[in-house]
């Protein structure tokens, strides 16, 4: 199974309480945490989380550089603990645009949990659904010879996304309806979970709900029963 996880609500949570955006933003990484240790406890496959949208990058100079030196304090601090519990990490964007040493600290981490066999942790940054599908298109517009008879299975082999199987859930916290841009061609036939939960209080218990929910659906996939 591969969960998809829109991680939305840290600025809210930290303003109904008086607080930083960037206390939201601590809190919202137990929350990852939390759910990657689920993931792991219930045998899912893969688990994407969006944790920076090429849009995120208009953000403030200060809460951009805040969530950087956050995230590369979550390698620095999780190395261990995703090689005990065998947790394959990939981050998957257009890292052009990220800082020189997260990008190593990023490689460096892809590369000692490359063997890992268990959950397939997938961390999207710096990405955005309509460049990956734009940047798809260009590599198969130059490397495709007959691109009139080429299948959407063949397109897809140009998506980062290339050998990860599409989301059959996708989860949004916050009460937000809306994919935001995330995995618009992987998500053709997703199952969608909304939540009014902000990310700094979706924990285990919120995580497990929703597959819950999920196991409830019955998926047609467009066919006639």
């Amino acid at each position: 199974m591969h969960v998809a996880i829109i991680m939305d609500g840290n600025g809210r949570w930290a303003r109904e309480r008086g607080l930083e955006r960037v206390d939201g933003h601590r809190e919202g990484a137990e929350s990852v945490r939390a759910c990657i240790e689920a993931a792991v406890e219930d045998k899912i496959d893969q688990l994407s989380l969006f944790a920076f949208s090429e849009e995120n990058w208009g953000r403030p100079a200060d809460e951009v550089g805040t969530l950087m030196k956050l995230m590369m304090k979550s390698i620095a601090e999780e190395t261990e603990n995703l090689l005990s519990h065998d947790v394959r990490f990939r981050v998957l964007g257009d890292l052009g645009k990220v800082p020189p040493l997260l990008r190593s600290a990023i490689a460096t981490l892809e590369d000692v949990t490359s063997s890992c066999k268990g959950l397939q942790l997938n961390i999207f940054l710096s990405y955005s659904g309509r460049w990956d599908i734009l940047q798809a298109a260009k590599r198969f517009a130059a490397s495709e010879k007959e691109p009139e008879s080429a299948s959407a299975a063949d397109f897809a082999k140009y998506l980062v996304t290339d050998g990860i199987p599409e989301p059959d859930l996708l989860i949004r916290t916050s009460g937000e309806q809306r994919i935001s841009n995330f995995l618009l061609w992987q998500c053709a036939y997703t199952e969608f979970y909304f939540t009014p939960v902000l990310w700094p209080d979706f924990r285990k218990p919120e995580f497990r709900e929703a597959v819950r929910e999920f196991a409830h659906r019955h998926r047609r996939y467009g066919l006639v029963e």
